[in-house]
């Protein structure tokens, strides 16, 4: 698939109730209706229209769509000019394999695009990664088969589109489509053990990678990870819903713990020889991508100590395995990792991006790893860089403008001159650029309106809309909703904080108000943002129906603000940031419509940890507070995630210590909701385990509640609207 498109197409398909757009009147309420959980989380009530695909073609001029209809699943050609459908490209009555239709929700044109690559029977492994039983479809010959027997992961076409590269039981294959010979490229991998072209739990959380092999450009050869992760210790799940409860064992490191030993291989199809990379063999160092420069001639590969705080951008020798450093950068607290590398096809020159001056910005360099001069600069981040139109000259990218909590589209020239903003000025703009960067499909939307789709030319004119969604308009236009607000306020520390408010409708300023107030807190998500957000905020809007402020603000550590904002939190996670949120209520409590006696918080994740921080280190500020999935021990989570902002647990353990709730439940005195899913792979269960072995020697009231086999989204079936319905009854109860 293709995957610039997609990577900005995937959050779209989460969710239908986050591809919507809406205006609603604030000044007349009268007959309204209120929102009820029922049709927020098990109703079709606020179902939108949405688009799934969009894939970019190879002439530039046509995107790809996958169409549901009555009579079956289409992949269909539309003109960027027109927004006519050109042609049915497949169509699911025309091809059958075993005497039934192919049924598929994500595709993958072969380059030259006569054939196309299916995930079939798709089942889960983690939250991101999956296997499925792969089908190609000859466009032409109208015939469909078999990838190979049993499942496989991640395959994927050469660029000549010949061969088909995968994996299957921890091993590396590739299959050749003329011949249908299949080569085993490795025959060591082994469950718990050893992983070849894939990635460990680990790394696929924390660094956003699953697919851990990459085909050079001209498709002779092979560059994979090799996971050996045999030291690592295993985290044993409980599985329940059979007589006798199962046992589901993986690896997972812990904060300070032996983690995977990671080898980078190149594999030569015409000599049939596999090539170490010299990366060394120290098990504390990370290799956390990839990527071939333009003409294949090396491989690039990024890595990065256990502190994370030196990176180096290593060029290696496919033929030998030797390598030379291109580019080296060191950090007093930890660097991030990006996807943000662009080899040009000068061959002389790469594209980089680095927030060490203060503020996430994109430079050009040269081979030697020279910098010749920023492409972009401001007072603002990059968010996102979109890709770079080699034959122009220009870069596209997304930043944080003009607000930390707004999104806009600019592209600027290789040189840093010429930056023009295509979209923006007030909410959130995001795009996906034809092949030629010729046209993009603009999403968009504000805190109070949801979102929608429009054609844009390479200038940022809009040419059509293709999807308002004025039903859903419509159909909003008929409850009685109140505005999400943004604030800003001073901390008596000097810190200025962002926050967002949603008060009830028709508020009194003369009245009294309790406050709800929900947040997250953690590095590299934020919650104040000029976008809209679907169930979550419809649920927001119902409590405020149900006369509670509900508040968000984005204390330090989050992002946007710069470096140094971002980082303040480093090697003391959850200090700065529960102080900022015990501010915030402090805050409020002096706003004169607020009943400084009702304030609760709510969290999920990082948000439930810091939840748990608020009701006892705030306990005299918070009357009630829920954690959902909450890290409640730092000492309990991995070890990419926790050592990147903390170290490890001997170099840091006051860090670890002074600041996890458990050593901080004798203080609670509000009421306190925590609930766990069972089967969470992530976030386990096992810190709230311990958060009410912690409670109860402390002799505390709580209330707990698990959902059985569910993992860290809680989802599945009534699961959202029972979990929503508790909550809901606990802050009516408590607050």
């Amino acid at each position: 698939m293709y995957k610039l498109f997609l990577q900005s197409m995937k959050t779209r398909l989460i969710s239908a109730f986050i591809i919507s757009a809406f205006l609603f009147s604030l000044s007349v309420f009268g007959q309204k209706k209120d929102l009820s959980l029922q049709e927020i989380w098990a109703s079709n009530t606020f179902n939108a229209a949405f688009v799934i695909g969009g894939d970019p073609m190879e002439d530039g001029s046509r995107y790809s769509m996958l169409e549901f209809g009555r009579e079956g699943l289409r992949v269909s050609a539309f003109s960027y000019a027109t927004g006519e459908k050109l042609e049915d490209i497949f169509r699911q009555e025309d091809i059958q394999l075993d005497g039934k239709p192919i049924d598929f929700d994500s595709y993958e044109f072969s380059p030259g695009e006569t054939k196309l690559l299916v995930p079939t029977e798709k089942e889960y492994i983690y939250r991101h990664s999956t296997r499925s039983r792969y089908v190609i479809i000859d466009l032409k010959a109208k015939k469909a088969q078999y990838l190979a027997e049993g499942k496989q992961q991640y395959a994927e076409f050469s660029p000549q589109g010949d061969k088909i590269a995968y994996v299957r039981d921890n091993n590396l294959f590739v299959k050749d489509l003329q011949s249908g010979a299949e080569t085993q490229i490795t025959k060591d991998g082994k469950q718990n053990e050893i992983i070849n072209g894939a990635s460990d739990w680990v790394y696929e959380e924390e660094f956003a990678i699953s697919k851990a092999f990459e085909w050079s450009p001209s498709g002779d050869k092979i560059a994979f990870l090799r996971f050996d992760e045999s030291a690592v210790k295993e985290y044993n799940m409980q599985t329940y819903g059979s007589l006798y409860p199962g046992i589901y064992s993986f690896k997972y490191p812990k904060a300070g713990e032996d983690n995977s030993l990671v080898q980078v291989f190149v594999y030569d199809q015409k000599s049939g020889k596999t090539v170490k990379m010299k990366t060394g063999d120290d098990k504390n160092q990370y290799i956390p991508r990839i990527k071939w420069n333009a003409s294949g001639s090396q491989l690039c590969i990024t890595r990065l100590n256990r502190h994370q705080n030196h990176l180096e951008l290593l060029m290696a020798n496919p033929a030998d395995g030797g390598i030379s450093i291109l580019l080296e950068e060191k950090s007093n607290t930890y660097i991030d990792i990006n996807d943000n590398l662009f080899f040009l096809n000068d061959g002389k020159h790469f594209v980089w991006s680095s927030e060490l001056g203060g503020r996430n910005h994109v430079y050009l360099y040269d081979m030697q790893g020279n910098k010749k001069n920023a492409v972009t600069s401001g007072d603002f981040d990059v968010t996102e860089v979109y890709g770079v139109n080699d034959k122009s000259g220009m870069l596209y990218y997304q930043a944080a403008f003009p607000s930390p909590s707004d999104r806009s589209i600019f592209k600027v020239k290789l040189n840093g001159k010429g930056n023009k903003q295509l979209n923006g000025g007030g909410g959130h703009f995001d795009g996906a650029f034809s092949a030629d960067y010729s046209y993009y499909l603009l999403t968009s939307s504000k805190a109070n309106e949801a979102e929608r789709f429009d054609l844009c030319d390479a200038n940022g004119k809009v040419i059509r809309n293709i999807e308002s969604n004025s039903l859903l308009t419509e159909t909003l236009a008929n409850y009685n909703l109140s505005a999400k607000e943004f604030f800003s306020f001073t901390t008596e520390r000097g810190d200025i904080l962002n926050g967002w408010m949603i008060k009830p409708p028709g508020f009194d300023q003369n009245k009294k108000y309790p406050v709800f107030m929900t947040v997250y807190g953690g590095p590299g998500h934020n919650t104040v943002e000029n976008r809209w957000e679907g169930r979550t905020l419809l649920w927001h809007y119902m409590l405020a129906q149900k006369g509670y402020i509900v508040v968000s603000v984005d204390n330090r550590g989050t992002q946007y603000r710069g470096e140094a904002f971002k980082k303040a939190t480093y090697m003391q996670l959850g200090k700065l940031e529960t102080e900022d949120q015990i501010s915030t209520a402090v805050y409020l409590q002096g706003l004169p419509y607020v009943d400084k006696s009702r304030i609760g918080i709510q969290g999920w994740s990082y948000g439930g940890y810091m939840s748990s921080l608020c009701i006892t280190k705030g306990a005299d500020i918070f009357k009630m507070a829920i954690a959902i999935a909450p890290v409640t021990n730092w000492r309990y989570y991995d070890s990419i995630y926790t050592e990147r902002f903390m170290q490890t647990p001997d170099e840091n353990a006051s860090g670890y210590d002074d600041n996890s709730p458990i050593n901080h439940v004798a203080r609670l005195k509000g009421a306190y909701l925590l609930v766990h899913g069972t089967g969470d792979d992530n976030v386990h269960f096992q810190n709230s385990v311990e958060m009410v072995n912690a409670l109860v020697k402390a002799n505390k009231q709580f209330d707990f509640f698990a959902y059985p086999d569910r993992n860290h989204g809680i989802y599945g079936g009534n699961t959202r609207l029972h979990l929503f319905t508790k909550m809901t009854d606990f802050i009516l109860k408590n607050l």
